[in-house]
Formats: C-alpha cells, structure tokens, sequence
C-alpha cells in the first residue's frame, strides 16, 4: 500500500517577535496561511526495519538531516514501529526560502505514517510530535490559517484571508533562519506589526486592510544582510502588487494582488530579476 501526503508552503501574512526567552528561543506572534505550491510525499512500507528517502531534487539532503527523515525516525521510536519506511519526495518549495518546506515535509511524513502504519495518533499529538522537530511543523500539520505564539507551537485556528493571488519571487540567495534570528535584537527593535488589525481585517475579509497590516520584523535583519530583498520588494511594488512582504525569515518575497489582470505583468516583470517566481492562490 502507498499513501500519498501533500506538503504545501506557507506565508507569514504578519510576524512580530516579543523578546528573547531564557530557553533561547524567541516569543513570536505569527499570523500564517497555506498556499498551492507543494511538495508531495510519496510513503511505501518496507519489510526490513529501515529509512530510505529519495527525491528528483539533487540539492537536498536524503539522510538525517532531512527533515522528513527525522520526522519517520521520531515516530517509529515513539511508538515503537519495526517496519521500514520508503519516501519519495517530490520537491517543488524552494529550499532555505522562508516558506516552510522543510517543515511541511516533516508534517506530511507524520500525517502519512500515522494512516500508513494505522497509529490512531491524534491532531493534538502529532502537534507535539512536530514540535520537537521545529517550531513551524504544528502549522504545518493543521494548515488552514492560524495565529501561532509561543515559539510559534501554540496554535489558535482563525478565519480564512480574503482570497487573492499570491505571487512568490525567491532570489537566488539561500537564508539561514538561525542566523537572522541570531542577529535580531527584540528588545531594540522601534516598531513591531499590529497582530489585531491583521486579525480584524481577516476577521470582516477586507484586502485592502489585510494588505495594509502586513509586517515582518525579520525584515530588518535580511534587507541589511541582503539588499537584493530590498530591491526584490521595490520591484514587485513598483509592478502594482497591493501588498509586499518578505515571507518567515527570507529570502522569499510574496505579493498580493486582487486583480488577475496584473498577475502576468508582476510575473513577467520578476522573471527579468529572479528565475524562481510562482503564481499561486491561497488554501482557503
């Protein structure tokens, strides 16, 4: 038998950080959505007690460091599993994009290995499963839109944004979220998002609110380390996106834009800046 896992991206609408925890971490505050550019799990049992992942994908690890890996090692020390487990990963997310496809991947392989393996394991569990992975594979495994805080573990499921096209522009540069969180300093920073007008505007579906309450206080830290960001944001502006936002940690910027008449136009005019750019809508 083989199941199938789908493992879609997501977008930070807003992200704000509160201050730096004694554990490390940062408290965040963090309105999140899915979005249609997805990976897609592939998971067939093996007989003889092992792990093996494959992927078209020649820049990603298929090893340990894989996230999806750790996920299916997780559950079968968890819940004492001896069988086997073969994964394709078919990788369309860009990788160190600020899009969470290393942690949808992860959600995709719990969610698959519970129905593959019959566990019974429910939402609430896998959530705390995911979360000894990273702090984004909760969202991950419930989807929809979501206010997360805490780490960003803490979940609380809220109305879908009002529907739009999303246009994604990722450069060719890789960002390591680590590091950007390393750099921030939460208690210097001089303006932080508004995470209830974000809310509200979702709440009554109104765009142009929505596009107007979008923040990210990452964004101070990439645009420094990373001016071609800043520019990517001019561009897409300049190109009549209504919204524009740098996604997570970077370098992935998204635009959202009401009107299909100007999607071709924004794609077309980002295609000359970046080769990776993405038309896609919201899961909603």
């Amino acid at each position: 038998m083989k199941i199938y896992e789908k493992a879609p991206a997501k977008i930070n609408l807003l992200l704000d950080v509160l201050r730096k925890r004694e554990d490390g971490y940062h408290e965040v505050e963090m309105i999140m959505t899915m979005v249609d550019l997805a990976d897609r799990l592939e998971m067939e049992e093996l007989p003889r007690d092992t792990i093996i992942i494959s992927s078209q994908a020649g820049y990603i690890p298929l090893d340990e460091k894989n996230l999806a890996f750790q996920a299916a090692k997780l559950i079968k020390e968890r819940y004492d599993v001896r069988k086997g487990v073969y994964i394709h990963l078919d990788k369309k997310i860009p990788v160190a994009a600020g899009l969470a496809g290393g942690s949808s991947d992860a959600a995709a392989a719990l969610r698959g290995l519970n129905r593959l393996w019959k566990l019974g394991i429910s939402e609430e569990e896998l959530c705390e499963l995911g979360a000894e992975l990273g702090s984004d594979v909760p969202f991950c495994i419930t989807g929809k839109t979501a206010l997360a805080t805490g780490r960003g573990e803490k979940l609380q499921r809220i109305g879908n944004p009002p529907q739009c096209w999303v246009v994604l522009a990722k450069p060719p540069i890789n960002v390591s979220t680590a590091d950007v969180y390393g750099r921030l300093r939460a208690s210097q920073l001089e303006s932080h998002p508004s995470t209830s007008d974000m809310l509200s505007a979702i709440e009554r579906g109104s765009f142009g609110d929505m596009c107007a309450s979008l923040g990210n206080v990452l964004e101070s830290v990439t645009l420094s380390l990373y001016p071609e960001v800043g520019q990517l944001k001019e561009s897409m502006q300049r190109l009549g996106a209504d919204g524009v936002l740098m996604s997570g940690s970077g370098p992935t910027v998204f635009g959202l834009v009401s009107k299909e008449s100007k999607v071709a136009r924004i794609y077309n005019g980002l295609r000359g800046f970046c080769k990776e750019v993405y038309v896609v809508r919201m899961l909603t």
